[in-house]
């Protein structure tokens, strides 16, 4: 690792960046208003780079309410932008709430970072919010990878889970967008996902698996399976046409019984079938066969 000093804040964990961001911080001469302020709702502007992108309807009323009720319990944490803005860095869910509400300010606290600690931020305030469904998560770490070189360790380090648990969030970017969007709904779960991540038919079995409520370990064991390709359908021999003879010995019994008689017969043998509907002509022909 390199004598980056913001490398060093690697090992200091999820609650040591968390507890910076939630106290104010200390006035700079770059920052345009004290810590901890409030500032015109218009003023603030939302995170293009935010890892979060769902926000439930049903949540956000229910926060609009509460905020109408008793205000922004906690405030935004923001950085400052161009033109006298301030970017959102965590908190855009009470920011929404609170224009709903109709609030002309916000509370918030400045934070002057650049975007690499920002997006570190975001993402640290959401896992441990459980705000940010698991493709959200993925996205968020591929983007520090990419953007900023992290390695998984890193970011194991720098959110506070472990190396597994990175690489396995990860996995799950590998899947169609079919399977990411059961991710974002609900409908499927991360651990069931990522047994689907090798399998040859994953939108097949995702579907298997949320109709037949199937456990993570039914999951595995059902991805493992191979898949079987498709057999040709059977060709039924098209019977031959049956000659002359055969077809008048059929209707003279038919006119005996009284009931519909076919006759096959090859090389080997053959059959006569008799067909009845009711137990009283099956009465009869036993009757008339005893005969």
């Amino acid at each position: 690792m390199s004598d980056d000093p913001s490398r060093k804040r690697l090992g200091r964990g999820l609650a040591a960046l968390i507890g910076e961001m939630d106290k104010p911080a200390q006035p700079q001469a770059t920052s345009k208003i004290g810590a901890d302020s409030r500032v015109p709702i218009e003023f603030v502007t939302q995170n293009p780079r935010n890892p979060r992108r769902n926000f439930a309807e049903a949540d956000l009323a229910d926060l609009t309410q509460s905020i109408r009720e008793h205000g922004i319990v906690q405030p935004v944490v923001v950085r400052t932008g161009a033109s006298g803005r301030y970017e959102i860095i965590a908190g855009e869910r009470r920011w929404r709430a609170a224009q709903r509400a109709g609030l002309t300010e916000l509370p918030v606290i400045i934070r002057e970072v650049d975007d690499r600690v920002a997006l570190e931020l975001a993402i640290i305030e959401n896992v441990q919010r459980a705000d940010l469904n698991p493709v959200e998560e993925a996205q968020g770490y591929q983007q520090l990878i990419d953007e900023h070189h992290y390695t998984q360790a890193d970011l194991g380090q720098v959110i506070g889970k472990s190396r597994s648990h990175v690489a396995n969030t990860l996995r799950l970017l590998k899947l169609p967008d079919v399977i990411r969007d059961m991710l974002v709904d609900g409908s499927l779960s991360a651990g069931h996902a990522r047994t689907l991540v090798t399998a040859e038919d994953p939108a097949s079995l995702a579907k298997q698996i949320i109709e037949e409520g199937l456990s993570v370990r039914q999951a595995e064991a059902l991805a493992q399976q191979p898949v079987r390709p498709p057999q040709p359908p059977t060709r039924s021999s098209t019977p031959a046409e049956k000659d002359a003879d055969t077809l008048a010995l059929e209707k003279a019994l038919s006119d005996v019984t009284g009931l519909r008689v076919t006759i096959s017969h090859g090389q080997k043998g053959g059959e006569l079938k008799i067909s009845y509907k009711t137990l009283e002509q099956l009465d009869e022909l036993c009757r008339r066969l005893q005969r």
